[in-house]
C-alpha cells in the first residue's frame, strides 16, 4: 500500500489496483448546492429526510463526490450515473461496467474505494470516546474479540475498539449483506499496531485466508479500514483533498 500526491492521480484501474480517496467533507452551502444537483431524485429524498441540516448537508457533500468520483473512472457526466441496489441496500453500478466502490463517511471524512472485477468494502470512524464501549463490544463483537479489547491497557482500547469495528463494518459492506450480518460470527485481528487480517471467517480458520484486510490511516483520530475477498492487490491512497480540489479536477466542474 503507497500513498500518492495530486499531480499523480490516475482514474486508470489496470493491474487489479485498488484506489483510496479521502476527502474532507467540510464546504459552503454553495458548494452544497452545487453537488446537490448532480444528485438522482431519490438521493436528493433521502437527504431531505434528514431531520439537522448538518446531516443533510453532510449526505450531499459525500454523496456528490462519489458523484465526482465515479464520473471520473467511468468518463461520464457525474448526474448521468445511475445506481442500482442490492437486497440489503448496497449500490452498484446499473450500467454493465466492471467497475466496483464502496464508500463510508464519519466526522468530516468520507472515504471512497474503487477497484476492477472484484468487490470491496470500506469503511471509517471517528474515534471518540465511548462511555458504554464494553457493553458495545459484548453485543456487536466475536467473544474473543470483546475479552481481547478489555484485556488491553485502557489507553490503547479505544483505539483498538474502532480498528476492530471499521475491520468488521469493512467486510459486511463487502459481501453486501449490511446490517443484517451478525458481527461476532467472524473474528479480526484488533490491536494497535499488529497487522490487520481475518482470524477466521464463519468460524472457518481457512474462509479467512480468502480475505484482503487492510488498515487506512487517513487522518489524526480516525480508523478506517478495506476489505477484499482476492488475492493481494496493490492499494494506493491519496492524500485527504477537500471538495474545492476534486472539483477542480473533475472537468464538469
Amino acid at each position: 500500500m503507497k500513498d500518492r500526491t495530486i499531480a499523480d492521480c490516475s482514474f486508470e484501474l489496470a493491474g487489479r489496483i485498488v484506489h483510496v480517496w479521502p476527502v474532507h467533507t467540510v464546504a459552503s452551502t454553495a458548494v452544497a448546492s452545487r453537488l446537490e444537483l448532480i444528485l438522482a431524485p431519490e438521493e436528493r429524498d433521502r437527504a431531505d429526510r434528514f431531520r439537522f441540516d448538518h446531516l443533510r448537508h453532510s449526505f450531499v457533500l459525500a454523496h456528490g463526490a462519489l458523484r465526482m468520483l465515479l464520473g471520473r473512472y467511468l468518463n461520464v457526466p457525474p448526474a448521468d450515473i445511475q445506481f442500482k441496489y442490492g437486497s440489503k441496500g448496497k449500490p452498484t453500478l446499473a450500467s454493465l461496467q466492471t467497475v466496483d466502490f464502496n464508500a463510508s463517511h464519519s466526522g468530516d471524512l468520507a472515504v471512497f474505494a474503487f477497484t476492477e472485477c472484484c468487490k470491496v468494502g470500506i469503511d471509517v470512524e471517528q474515534i471518540r470516546p465511548l462511555p458504554d464501549m464494553q457493553n458495545i463490544a459484548a453485543r456487536f463483537f466475536c467473544s474473543e474479540e470483546a475479552v481481547e479489547l478489555m484485556s488491553l491497557n485502557a489507553n490503547e482500547r479505544e483505539h483498538a475498539f474502532f480498528l476492530c469495528w471499521t475491520r468488521k463494518e469493512a467486510y459486511i459492506k463487502a459481501i453486501g449483506d449490511g446490517l443484517s450480518a451478525p458481527l461476532d460470527n467472524f473474528r479480526a485481528t484488533i490491536r494497535p499496531g499488529k497487522p490487520a487480517r481475518f482470524i477466521h471467517v464463519n468460524h472457518n480458520a481457512n474462509a479467512a485466508n480468502d480475505w484482503r484486510l487492510c488498515d487506512l490511516q487517513l487522518a489524526p483520530n480516525y480508523a478506517a479500514a478495506l476489505a477484499y475477498r482476492d488475492g493481494e492487490r496493490p492499494v494506493v491512497v491519496s492524500p485527504v483533498i477537500d471538495l474545492d480540489e476534486l472539483m477542480s479536477i473533475v472537468p464538469e466542474f
